[in-house]
This record gives C-alpha cells, sequence and structure tokens, in this order.
C-alpha cells in the first residue's frame, strides 16, 4: 500500500478527517523547513502540502506569492525541495508528502528524471496546478513509472465532462478548490455550496476528497470537514509563519493544534 492509502485507511477505522497543513518551502528561512514539518505532524497533520517556490504562481494570492519570492531570494529550488523531503524521511516515513507548484520547473527537470529524484527523495505525490487534465497524460505516465502520484484538483467551474475524467483516474486524493479564486480568498468560501459539491465527488471519486482554499482557523476546517474526508490549510499557516524566525516550529505547531482539535471534535 502506498502511504496515502495507509493513511485515510487509518483515518477511516479511526472516523477522522484528514488534516493537511501548506507550507512553503524555504520560508520563514531555509533551515526551518524540515523542524516545521516535524512539528506540524507532531500536531496533528496527517499529510504535508510542501510549496515549490515559483516565480510567477498565478493561483495564489499575495501571502502565498510573498512566502514563495521570499524562499527563492533565500535559494530555495527544486534541489533544495527534494533535499528536505529526503532529511525529513530520515525520522518521518509514514507522513505523506505532497509537492505543489507550477508545471515549469518539472518541464526543465524533465518529467522523468524529476519522478524518479521525488520518490528518491521520499515524495509520494505531486500537485500541478497549471497542468489541464487533458494535457497530463505523458507526465501522468512518467510519474506513474516511478509511483508517484499525480494529485487532481476541482473547482466550482470544471464541466461535468472534466470532472468524470478528474474521478476515474485521481490518485492520492483528489482537491476540491472551495471556491473560483485564487489562495486566501477566505472572505469568499460559501461552505454549504462547497459542502454540497464535495458530497457528489466522494460519491464519484475513486479517492478521497479533501477541500481547500478559504480554509483559515478551527471553524471553518470543521465546517469543511463535515462532507469532505479531510481539509487543506494553506495561506492562514504561511502567514503565522512569515515572521516566526527561529520560533517558526513552535508557531506552527500552535496554529495547527486547535483545528486538529475542531477535526476530532
Amino acid at each position: 500500500m502506498s502511504r496515502f492509502e495507509t493513511k485515510f485507511a487509518e483515518l477511516k477505522t479511526a472516523g477522522r478527517k484528514a488534516l493537511v497543513p501548506f507550507i512553503t518551502a524555504g520560508d520563514p528561512s531555509l533551515e526551518s523547513t524540515v523542524p516545521v514539518m516535524h512539528a506540524l505532524v507532531d500536531a496533528g497533520a496527517d499529510v504535508i502540502e510542501l510549496g515549490v517556490p515559483f516565480s510567477d504562481p498565478m493561483a495564489d494570492g499575495p501571502v502565498i506569492q510573498r512566502s514563495s519570492e521570499r524562499a527563492l531570494s533565500r535559494g530555495a529550488g527544486l534541489r533544495y525541495v527534494l533535499e528536505a523531503v529526503e532529511v525529513f524521511r530520515q525520522q518521518d516515513d509514514a507522513t505523506p508528502v505532497v509537492l505543489m507548484g507550477y508545471l515549469n520547473p518539472v518541464e526543465i527537470h524533465g518529467a522523468a528524471r524529476f519522478a524518479k529524484d521525488a520518490v528518491a527523495a521520499g515524495v509520494d505525490g505531486v500537485l500541478l496546478v497549471d497542468l489541464p487534465p487533458e494535457e497530463a497524460q505523458e507526465t501522468r505516465a512518467a510519474f506513474n513509472r516511478e509511483g508517484l502520484a499525480l494529485i487532481a484538483l476541482a473547482s466550482p467551474t470544471t464541466s461535468p465532462e472534466r470532472l468524470g475524467m478528474l474521478c476515474e483516474t485521481a490518485q492520492g486524493y483528489l482537491y476540491y478548490v472551495s471556491f473560483a479564486g485564487v489562495t486566501g480568498a477566505s472572505d469568499r468560501l460559501d461552505v454549504r455550496a462547497a459542502g454540497e459539491r464535495v458530497k457528489q465527488l466522494r460519491q464519484a471519486s475513486r479517492v478521497p476528497v479533501v477541500a481547500g482554499f478559504g480554509i483559515k482557523d478551527a471553524a471553518s476546517a470543521s465546517a469543511m470537514a463535515a462532507d469532505a474526508d479531510g481539509v487543506v490549510v494553506g495561506s492562514a499557516l504561511v502567514e503565522a509563519l512569515a515572521e516566526a524566525g527561529e520560533g517558526a516550529p513552535a508557531r506552527a505547531a500552535a496554529f495547527l493544534a486547535p483545528l486538529r482539535a475542531a477535526l476530532d471534535g
């Protein structure tokens, strides 16, 4: 079984929902990434989404854009990200790690070499927000050869035809974008509408469905988790860590603990 299958099976048996925090690799410092990852797991993270810094993060709002810029200025390229996962794996061989980012670094690296290097480092899946599913066959094939999951995205504007394709080909988990817009715009989250959509997806999807975008605290996490298999929290966590300095691991744990408590409550 993959780490995804093992983790979600454990959660289902325990009647719990997945908590998936997102952080940008290399922010608030190069040295903090791995300690923050461990702190998040200790605070109740089930899967970690690790953002690959990119110069033109079109799907992200100002908070993650700025974190990506800061990380790039420190030299947090793809090699650094993979090395961070490799170091994380020295102490944690169970928590699934997903790289979230954009297609350009993968194409520069070469999909086949990227997949091999990512799996060797301990990466379980990759979410590429600008890779249309209709054009993903070659990338998916390269990933499949190495056992690397290509995580799919669905949104409120996804057509029924594309939803059918996503549900049929989804790997790891299906990420539902709770509203049409960029990350961090929590005021746009309509929990009722998103929840109805998630319930439909869960009936059709071959993998668990987690919801992200707009989830910023315990209340919004608990509300979205009512209908989803799990929730992703990103911008609010990235913002909390932005000025944390050496205290980043402690701040990450303090941020995540109330969300874990709300999901388990």
